[in-house]
């Protein structure tokens, strides 16, 4: 289980799948909210909201439910979200990088400091890990969209960078500018992705204990279980065999 992915493994292990859907709704119903604000309500129109649509889609959310968090943007009694990164270090000296979209900066704040104190973690300042990542755009698909060389071909003639192919899937990595026109050519060939986004990419990945896995895993799961907490990233690379013993 490497950086941001394999959460699945985290959310099967946990056998929490709908406490975890019903948060998922909640983060994408913001984020499209967010996007729709910030430019046309029209995903076709809005390449920010297109992206934020096609995840709630992957991920089942009703159309109402999508609908509703569009139509939220042009109504005067809504929240304003403003975006913040946190940045820190989790157990066995791993970067993680927590993104959020609030309405309470200093609710956010402290439950963020929270998680990482509680399970051997460290926040720090702004810049003090994100320096080790490269920010770029990744585009996801799940496993059913074709082979490795299938994904490679598409993502090599839509003008991607690289392309990660596993049995869980493939990420599709492209330079931030190229990030909507790559995705939008490769739904021609591959179809709807599962995630169209700005990530943070480890230029190093670190090797976790099983003792340090253990805390890693637990403080994870307490920021992404923020209704705040959008996004973790990290530089953290634990084994099939840990997280064997871990399930």
């Amino acid at each position: 289980m490497a950086g941001h992915s394999k959460f699945k493994n985290i959310m099967h292990r946990k056998g929490a799948q709908d406490k975890k859907r019903s948060a998922a709704f909640s983060k994408l119903s913001r984020e499209i909210t967010v996007a729709a604000k910030m430019g046309l309500p029209d995903p076709d129109a809005n390449a920010r909201l297109r992206a934020a649509v096609l995840a709630a889609r992957a991920q089942s959310m009703p159309k109402d439910n999508i609908q509703r968090a569009i139509d939220k943007a042009s109504g005067t009694d809504g929240d304003n979200y403003e975006e913040i990164r946190y940045e820190g270090y989790g157990p066995g000296g791993t970067a993680i990088i927590v993104e959020a979209l609030t309405d309470n900066r200093n609710r956010t704040a402290t439950n963020v400091r929270t998680a990482f104190s509680k399970n051997g973690g460290n926040l720090g300042t702004a810049g003090s890990v994100s320096h080790g990542f490269d920010r770029l755009g990744l585009i996801e698909y799940g496993a059913g969209a074709g082979d490795a060389d299938k994904v490679f071909e598409a993502a090599l003639e839509a003008g991607a960078d690289d392309v990660e192919s596993s049995e869980d899937g493939h990420s599709i990595w492209t330079s931030i500018e190229n990030l909507h026109p790559v995705a939008k050519a490769l739904e021609g060939a591959l179809g709807d992705p599962e995630g169209v986004k700005l990530a943070w990419k480890p230029n190093i990945m670190v090797a976790v204990s099983e003792d340090d896995a253990g805390k890693l895993l637990k403080m994870i799961d307490a920021l992404e279980d923020d209704d705040d907490v959008q996004t973790v990233w990290g530089n953290y690379d634990v084994s099939d065999e840990i997280m064997e013993k871990l399930g």
